[in-house]
């Protein structure tokens, strides 16, 4: 009788267990009376839900939609405010002409127009009273160039850059953001 209790008892067991697997949709559905079953996280899913809105934070973070959202959107919009450029004014010197240095009996000429490039408006009177001592301080750098002096790009570029220095000290306190040549030309 133990043994026929047994085999009841077993083929109950697996019973129990063809139902579960036939009842899978039921179960999934909240039909039946049976518990529904815990989806497991595969490492993509967990990818997703984790890395994608660290992901987005991130991005927030780096754009400043955080500042703005958490209270700093004030200051963010001052601050673009101040970075808006000024609109440049330019001032054209005259023409100038200089004799370059040069070591055979041919003479090399430089002519050369400028134009300088400020942010302030307010600054051309000024510069107008001090013309005479920028067009000095060039011409006295120039006539001590040679020809190979400003060759190319690079010659040309340190040209710029010491004709910028030697305004700027004659200028002072006033300042010039770039020198433009208008035209170069070497003979």
């Amino acid at each position: 009788m133990a043994k026929a209790a047994a085999k009841k008892k077993a083929t109950e067991v697996e019973a129990e267990a063809e139902a579960e697997e036939a009842a899978p949709a039921d179960a999934a559905s909240g039909e039946g009376g049976a518990p529904k079953k815990r989806r497991k996280f595969t490492p993509k899913k967990l990818a997703i839900f984790i890395g994608l809105p660290v992901l987005l934070l991130g991005g927030a973070y780096q754009f400043g939609v955080l500042d703005m959202v958490l209270g700093g959107g004030e200051e963010a919009a001052e601050h673009v405010e101040e970075e808006v450029p000024k609109e440049a004014v330019y001032f054209e010197l005259p023409d100038m002409l200089v004799n370059l240095r040069s070591s055979g009996k041919q003479p090399s000429y430089l002519k050369l127009s400028v134009s300088l490039e400020f942010d302030d408006p307010l600054v051309l009177p000024e510069i107008e009273k001090v013309k005479p001592r920028i067009v000095d301080r060039f011409q006295v750098y120039l006539r001590e160039l040679r020809s190979e002096d400003i060759s190319g790009s690079a010659g040309v570029y340190r040209l710029k850059e010491e004709l910028l220095a030697r305004i700027n000290g004659a200028i002072e306190p006033h300042e010039v953001k770039d020198v433009l040549f208008r035209e170069m030309l070497i003979q």
